[in-house]
């Protein structure tokens, strides 16, 4: 089963708020239908069988991922070296 989140609406404070339908962890990255990385987790909170999920936007395309579904990829649990 996939796990998903909605996008409910962007905060005052520049981050996403999302409600989820299963377990996500802080740090994965959330990807669109089309597999492009729209957001960075923060924090989960809230209830654990529907939590809240406070997120970096990773794209200035915010309106348009506003009321969609978004979910974590198993290619974002893995570690990524930064490049220098």
């Amino acid at each position: 089963m996939l796990v998903t989140a909605k996008v409910l609406h962007l905060a005052r404070s520049g981050r996403l708020i999302l409600h989820a339908n299963g377990d996500f962890m802080a740090n994965n990255i959330l990807y669109d239908d089309k597999e492009r990385k729209v957001a960075k987790i923060i924090e989960v909170f809230g209830p654990i069988k529907s939590p809240y999920i406070s997120a970096v936007p990773l794209t200035d395309r915010i309106k348009r991922i506003i009321g969609h579904n978004v979910h974590s990829s198993e290619r974002s649990s893995k570690v990524v070296k930064s490049r220098k």
